[in-house]
């Protein structure tokens, strides 16, 4: 069989999983990205290992995991032209509370538990750094099918994703400097200057030359012009974020879909973009987050210190982020929602562990207790955000059924007795 038709095969598999998964998971009343993560976890070596059949190239796992990461760059993309710059901007205050205490809380938890089993102090830290992590994109997908994205959770939810990330980076940054003994605070400081400088000219950029540039675009006789000058800009924010900002490259694809909101063929952009990241690109991308878990692999003389390591991860960022929410002017019930969207770890989390490992901070113990933690977290999310809306949804109901006197049904006469 020849890799394309391999390829074929593969993506043909994948994507009918995906979509009946995430149907069998609306049925019974939960958001579709549930199933399309826990048939992944079927799909991949926990149980059927479909990558690894003894008729594909091991290189193939490779490249579906590259469409994977398209895929989320599309959805982040999305969730930005969902928005409007001031929308979020009227929720700052909210997003740096929550994105801040969601980082401190859980990396002093995680630093506890480190130490609490024995770690050295380095690894210790380091473990912290890693439940510090965030994916929101779980979160986000999870917002967009529950049609909340644009209310105040999902607003202040996706500005604290970005305070997050920031703030993340320059932990790990700082750490690994000092770690070395090669880095210094002006290391630091230089990494902060980078991430300034390319939120300032990506902000540039997007409100003054891309309005421009778009309308000259539209005029011209190129097929779908519109739509592969916004891919383009997506990428190019993708590549920026990582390269200028040292972000991560979903921070720049949200960005760039918050820039393109703004210009007049937002609808033609947005229509192509949904059928071209929901159409193939985005259920490979939670597939894969699925396939990329050996369940098997987790190692079980560890099972004590990964489920406390667990029970650390969401509680940090649930209580934290939720913390800064409450303090930042959201409801209790608007912080918990909040709270409860950034627990999701992701590819995030994997990606940070996976330099903890590089670096020889990891034993293979701790890796698996940080993999069965990435996957936990971001197996609840959509559950537990799907509950609190409705629940929210229920009691907002209750009260309208109460203020309006039409709803309510006249009580008849009570019939006097003889």
């Amino acid at each position: 069989m020849t890799a394309f038709l391999q390829f074929a095969f593969l993506l043909s598999i994948l994507l009918l999983s995906a979509k009946m998964a995430g149907y069998v998971s609306i049925r019974f009343g939960q958001p579709s990205v549930l199933g399309e993560l826990l048939v992944g976890v079927a799909l991949g070596p926990s149980l059927f290992n479909v990558m690894h059949l003894s008729f594909l190239d091991a290189e193939m796992a490779e490249f579906i995991a590259k469409l994977g990461e398209m895929g989320v760059l599309l959805l982040m993309f999305l969730a930005g032209m969902e928005l409007h710059l001031h929308e979020l901007t009227r929720n700052l205050r909210v997003s740096a509370f929550a994105g801040t205490l969601g980082v401190v809380v859980p990396v002093l938890l995680g630093w506890g538990v480190g130490s609490l089993f024995g770690m050295d102090q380095a690894a210790a830290i380091f473990l912290g750094l890693t439940l510090g992590a965030t994916s929101v994109s779980i979160s986000a997908q999870t917002l967009i099918e529950l049609k909340v994205l644009r209310s105040r959770v999902g607003l202040s939810l996706l500005g604290a994703a970005v305070f997050d990330d920031i703030l993340v980076i320059l932990l790990l940054s700082l750490f690994l400097a000092l770690q070395s003994g090669a880095g210094s605070l002006a290391g630091v400081g230089l990494i902060a200057a980078r991430m300034i400088a390319f939120l300032a000219l990506s902000m540039a950029f997007g409100l003054w030359a891309l309005p421009w540039l778009m309308r000259r675009i539209a005029h011209l006789p190129v097929s779908q012009g519109v739509l592969t000058l916004a891919l383009v800009v997506m990428l190019a924010y993708g590549l920026a974020a990582e390269l200028v900002g040292g972000m991560a490259a979903i921070t720049g694809a949200f960005l760039a879909g918050l820039m393109m909101a703004r210009v007049p063929e937002k609808e033609r952009i947005e229509s192509g973009f949904h059928a071209l990241a929901y159409g193939l690109f985005v259920p490979i991308f939670f597939v894969n987050i699925g396939l990329t878990v050996n369940v098997r692999a987790l190692q079980t003389d560890a099972y004590w210190m990964t489920l406390v390591i667990i029970a650390a991860a969401v509680l940090g960022k649930w209580l934290g982020a939720g913390l800064g929410a409450r303090l930042g002017g959201l409801s209790l019930p608007e912080s918990t929602q909040l709270g409860a969207g950034m627990i999701s770890r992701g590819e995030v989390g994997l990606i940070v562990a996976s330099v903890g490992v590089h670096e020889g901070l990891v034993s293979g113990a701790e890796f698996s207790s940080i993999v069965a933690t990435v996957l936990v977290s971001t197996l609840v999310t959509p559950p537990i955000l799907r509950a609190l809306f409705a629940r929210s949804h229920a009691a907002a109901a209750g009260q309208t059924v109460k203020r309006d006197p039409t709803r309510v049904q006249a009580i008849p006469p009570k019939e006097e007795t003889s």
